[in-house]
């Protein structure tokens, strides 16, 4: 828990910046990928899922630990060698988690999030899962527990992995020549992201493309055929808790409406997307039947909702960053009634930025849950020692955050006519 919060205080402003840079490269180049509410919840998802991993809101059924112990021929120690052998195990592992993540319905509710977004920018390569809380596929890292790789350099080599998995999530790198054999590259990962039929469930290698080659997988970024992104089922929301559980609300729903026992229980594990028998027709839900004609979620917003929206993740970022360099000094407790007002605010200003009446009660829950802290403890978690009038900051932020939530409800959003920046 403290040495991952550890590491995202270094990772987080590097990812933000890389994510700014990218926003005014795009104005200068007059290609702007990354639209602002676009980018204030694919932040927004990265808070929550980074606040879960932190939080250890999940459970492995199997540890590579135990499988080091009982399945190693031989034990190595950390070395250069044993570090390379854990970046391919853990590659490989990644591949095949992805592609499975693609193919079965069941485990595509938590990947979908990570491509619900209709752009291709760094800041979407932040929409990762909440709604994952068991790690099936430890099993796939088991060459390198038979091979003797110490459980320590798979847990300093996988958010590494992870972490490198970030920059090619952007349209103006073009493609890289002979690296475009080796690495996964942007033009691999647009092929990926993409709804195009030519491009679907391609490519999903996470830093080596010739996993892809390998199992036959692999598709070329097309000149002929411009990638189209987002998913089929477009979410139609920026609420990150939304689209983390819209395909699990799915699969339940249709379980629950199956005619028969066979369907209620293969439906799980059918391919993704499937459904019963005419229920398509009989419980209809948005698809898009045309990647070339359609019309993006949220085009429409008027300037002072996106900014107000953009300085609401500012301000989340900077209480999270809070978080996570106090977490030393906080009980375990505390860390928990600090995540879940964490968790409360993102929901509460993303429905706010899907224009929801809803969000009203959801930011008086946070005012309430804010200022309930506060009372109990007497500050805002000992803020005041490290910033002058932190806790009154705080309670004034709270106040003015309510504030223009009800002027927006209550002005029935009747400024959305702007397009968006």
């Amino acid at each position: 828990m403290k040495e991952y919060a550890a590491v995202l205080v270094i990772a987080m402003p590097l990812f933000l910046a890389l994510i700014l840079i990218e926003k005014l490269y795009g104005y200068y180049k007059g290609e702007d990928t990354a639209p602002i509410m676009d980018s204030v919840s694919s932040i927004s998802s990265g808070i929550i899922n980074s606040l879960k991993d932190v939080l250890g809101l999940s459970v492995t059924l199997l540890s590579y630990e135990w499988m080091s112990q009982h399945l190693a021929l031989f034990q190595q120690e950390i070395t250069i060698t044993s570090i390379i052998i854990a970046f391919f195990a853990i590659d490989f592992y990644g591949y095949w988690s992805h592609r499975l993540a693609h193919q079965i319905n069941f485990l595509w509710n938590k990947h979908a999030i990570h491509h619900s977004s209709e752009e291709f920018n760094l800041s979407c390569a932040l929409r990762q899962s909440i709604s994952s809380f068991v790690n099936l596929f430890t099993f796939l890292l088991i060459p390198a527990a038979i091979l003797g790789v110490p459980a320590k350099v798979i847990a300093i080599t996988l958010p590494i992995h992870l972490f490198l998995q970030f920059w090619y999530h952007t349209k103006h790198i073009k493609k890289l020549g002979f690296l475009e054999q080796i690495i996964v590259t942007p033009s691999h990962h647009r092929v990926h992201h993409a709804i195009n039929p030519e491009y679907m469930d391609k490519n999903h290698g996470q830093i080596f493309i010739f996993w892809d080659k390998l199992f036959g997988t692999y598709q070329e970024e097309l000149d002929s055929v411009p990638a189209v992104f987002g998913i089929t089922r477009p979410a139609q929301t920026w609420n990150p808790f939304r689209i983390n559980f819209q395909h699990l609300w799915l699969l339940i729903s249709d379980a629950w409406r199956a005619e028969n026992w066979k369907d209620r229980f293969t439906i799980w594990f059918k391919p993704t997307g499937w459904r019963p028998e005419n229920f398509e027709e009989k419980y209809p839900v948005t698809k898009i039947s045309n990647v070339f004609s359609f019309n993006k979620y949220g085009t429409q917003h008027s300037n002072i909702l996106m900014y107000w929206s953009a300085i609401q993740m500012f301000v989340t970022l900077g209480l999270v960053s809070y978080l996570y360099l106090s977490i030393a000094q906080m009980e375990l407790q505390n860390i928990f009634i600090y995540g879940t007002f964490i968790f409360i605010s993102v929901y509460s200003y993303t429905e706010l930025m899907d224009t929801n009446n809803y969000s009203l009660f959801w930011e008086s829950v946070r005012f309430v849950f804010g200022i309930g802290i506060i009372s109990y403890f007497g500050n805002w978690f000992n803020i005041d020692a490290n910033i002058p009038f932190g806790t009154q900051i705080v309670i004034s932020y709270l106040a003015i955050s309510l504030g223009v939530n009800i002027y927006f409800v209550s002005s029935g959003f009747k400024s959305e006519k702007l397009a968006m920046a």
